[in-house]
């Protein structure tokens, strides 16, 4: 297996935003109603962080808090935002499915790897039946070092790619590609900053255009 297509998820597969704001309300209305938490929702603070790992989210949103209290609010939120994927509340982001099978058709292998947890991208797996196409999703929550340079790393070694690409939002999935070796494709989506895709090897708007990247680059090698 030479070639893959590494695909982060929020931001970049998924409209992690249509299900946010809600779950994330959800979450600090439980916290509002045990009296954890007074004024609003911080929604502002947590986009500014969006496509981190969420311990540190808890640790930006929650630093008055014990782990323990940021451990039970992290599960919490994990579930709403699973009941609102299976809800039908979020959806993915426009070709999305075209661009996974024309990749496949054209015999590229298909990964996911993501700061998202096993079960939340479990749940958008399955609810758009993307292991059609997907060969292995990877979450943080398989390493140590919440670095997603090193999962796509894991991916690299498991499947002994030699070329390769990462596509998605923010600086981590940049910055994974030049660490493991690959090409790297910014989406400028809903959570991207113009400052971090400027390190990017290629910049899209749309994923119809990762189709065109991806056969360029293959045709040279």
């Amino acid at each position: 297996m030479k070639h893959a297509v590494i695909f982060d998820m929020d931001g970049t597969l998924f409209r992690t935003d249509l299900i946010l704001e809600r779950a994330l309300d959800e979450t600090f209305d439980h916290l509002r109603s045990e009296e954890k938490w007074k004024g609003p929702t911080p929604i502002d603070q947590y986009r500014n962080i969006m496509g981190v790992p969420l311990p540190v989210v808890w640790n930006t949103l929650l630093p008055q808090y014990d782990e323990q209290t940021r451990e039970e609010v992290d599960a919490y939120f994990l579930t709403r935002l699973i009941k609102n994927i299976e809800n039908g509340n979020g959806a993915l982001y426009a070709g999305v499915l075209e661009l996974f099978e024309q990749l496949y058709q054209m015999g590229h292998s298909i990964f996911v790897a993501s700061n998202g947890l096993v079960d939340y991208l479990q749940a958008i797996v399955t609810r758009y039946e993307l292991d059609r196409w997907i060969t292995e999703t990877y979450s943080i929550q398989q390493i140590d070092t919440l670095d997603k340079g090193d999962l796509v790393a894991e991916i690299v070694k498991k499947y002994e790619l030699q070329e390769g690409f990462v596509v998605g939002d923010r600086l981590s999935d940049i910055s994974a590609a030049r660490a493991n070796g690959l090409i790297s494709i910014g989406c400028r989506f809903d959570f991207a900053q113009e400052v971090e895709l400027q390190e990017a090897n290629y910049v899209v708007n749309h994923l119809a255009e990762v189709l065109d990247i991806v056969s360029k680059e293959t045709a040279s090698l």
